[in-house]
């Protein structure tokens, strides 16, 4: 079992930042790809961003990229998404999980992460 508890929401002015951390517990934090998802009121839970297991890699969704980025210190059993230039249709909660690292981190799809956050909100006010 992965533990995952997401920190760092709130609310923020458009084109503010916020940091998101993930603190994770439980088996090998470093064996774990780690994804950032999020879900919207009355929409669909969508994919952020991905890292692979030993940071060397990362994906993005189409509309964040360049303003979000995802990273990781294995050390300290942690992942992170610093956003930047929010919008308001940034708002929503956001997720993180944990998947195994035999998949690749471009295919987005939340079946592949099996230990989920509770979530944390964030909202861009206009």
């Amino acid at each position: 079992q992965v533990q995952l508890v997401e920190s760092g929401g709130g609310l923020v002015q458009a084109g503010g930042s916020l940091r998101l951390s993930c603190a994770a517990s439980g088996r090998t934090f470093s064996n774990y790809n780690m994804g950032w998802f999020r879900q919207a009121p009355g929409k669909e839970r969508e994919f952020v961003a991905a890292i692979t297991w030993s940071g060397g890699f990362t994906y993005y969704a189409g509309s964040v990229k360049g303003r979000f980025t995802i990273s990781r210190d294995n050390a300290k059993n942690t992942v992170y998404l610093q956003m930047n230039s929010l919008k308001p249709e940034d708002t929503a909660v956001y997720y993180c999980a944990a998947g195994s690292s035999l998949t690749g981190i471009e295919d987005v799809r939340p079946l592949n992460y099996g230990y989920w956050g509770q979530g944390t909100q964030v909202t861009v006010s206009s």
